[in-house]
């Protein structure tokens, strides 16, 4: 079982530093300080801080799925044969390139993806070879995103 993350209370230095950063993790850290109005070694005492509560972790670049040639964003709903199966059938996906997310949902299905292909074609050989052959699938919904109209963080 995953443990608990207790909330943490940021005041508006946080604020100005994480709004600064998720609009654009390499802005320099003195920029932010003269911004904000503290030093450089105080942003950094911050930001420590901040990835000690686990507020915040890392930063990374963001792939342009579209110039790799993928054009097909899907939603998969997964139904298993037995919910005890949800570990394995976990294991598997995780092997499959393409699935860039996985819930565990109450609802419809078991496990809810989300699923990248280069077109209908592609996503239809993953369903039927790599997804729905998986020892304990017993069946697949997808959903066929158009177009994704927001993508964003939780606001601060």
């Amino acid at each position: 079982m995953k443990s608990k993350i207790k909330p943490i209370i940021i005041d508006g230095i946080d604020k100005k530093i994480l709004r600064a950063l998720t609009s654009d993790a390499r802005t320099p850290i003195l920029e932010i300080a003269r911004n904000v109005g503290i030093s450089g070694a105080a942003i950094h005492q911050r930001l420590r801080k901040l990835e000690k509560s686990k507020l915040i972790s890392g930063s990374q670049f963001i792939i342009n799925p579209k110039v790799l040639g993928y054009s097909t964003m899907a939603f998969v709903g997964i139904y298993l044969e037995k919910a005890v199966n949800n570990e394995d059938v976990i294991r598997a996906l995780k092997k499959v390139p393409e699935v860039l997310e996985c819930h565990y949902t109450t609802g419809n299905w078991n496990i809810f993806i989300k699923i990248l292909a280069y077109n209908n074609n592609h996503l239809m050989q993953l369903l039927n070879n790599k997804i729905q052959s998986i020892v304990g699938v017993l069946r697949t919904e997808s959903i066929i995103s158009l177009d994704q109209q927001i993508d964003r963080q939780i606001r601060i």
